[in-house]
């Protein structure tokens, strides 16, 4: 990939921008349904509970062995934990630059309510939606929809961008394959408790944290 051809970028939210594993250990401690199970949860015991699937390669709720489905009802159902999740540090300064350097710049956020994950994304993202896109995709089958891939394809065309000039930065595996798929680059970002790609995904660059992200594009 020539970084220096990337004109347009799909920032995924949950773990690229914003931190959705603060908002499961604060859901898992304080929500009535969970806190006499996990009150004495550590940070860094979260992969314990939640354990990380290969192919997807971060926590996420539904991957806990007996609870996946009503962990992750109930916390779509509470806003005060649905949006319990900070931006990373930077994140509106990065953001800024790149679209000062000309670089065109998306959401692309997968979930079950699309509704209450546009609304969060807009009050979070409030500093930049002046030139930011808010683009959400509904969620189909876990890990096994094409949803991702078709809402980029429908974004080439709506916003007549040219997939070889893009690039998707996502921090679950299975979203490299959507960006691969859909004609775009993929880019990996590493947030806390993120697994390693697999072998035949070794190629794809990963980075720390968006000013990484960052750096790497405007480099020459």
């Amino acid at each position: 990939m020539d970084n220096t051809k990337i004109k347009n970028i799909f920032w995924d939210v949950d773990g690229v921008l914003a931190d959705l594993n603060f908002a499961y250990y604060h859901f898992l401690t304080n929500h009535p349904n969970y806190r006499d199970q996990y009150k004495d949860l550590k940070w860094e015991q979260l992969p314990e509970v939640l354990p990380i699937i290969p192919e997807y390669g971060a926590l996420e709720l539904k991957t806990h062995p007996e609870l996946g489905t009503e962990m992750d009802k109930d916390f779509c159902a509470d806003q005060s934990y649905f949006r319990n999740r900070p931006l990373y540090p930077n994140v509106i300064e990065v953001l800024k630059e790149l679209n000062e350097r000309g670089y065109r710049q998306f959401t692309m956020s997968a979930t079950f309510d699309v509704e209450a994950k546009t609304a969060y994304l807009n009050d979070i993202l409030a500093p930049v939606t002046d030139f930011l896109i808010i683009e959400c995709v509904q969620h189909g089958a876990f890990m096994h929809d094409t949803a991702k891939i078709d809402r980029l394809k429908e974004c080439y065309e709506k916003y007549q961008l040219d997939p070889a000039e893009t690039i998707l930065v996502d921090d679950r595996i299975y979203n490299q394959y959507a960006a691969i798929d859909s004609g775009a680059h993929p880019v990996r970002l590493r947030c806390e408790f993120t697994s390693d790609l697999p072998e035949e995904l070794a190629w794809i660059p990963e980075f720390e944290n968006v000013e990484a992200v960052k750096n790497w594009l405007l480099s020459s």
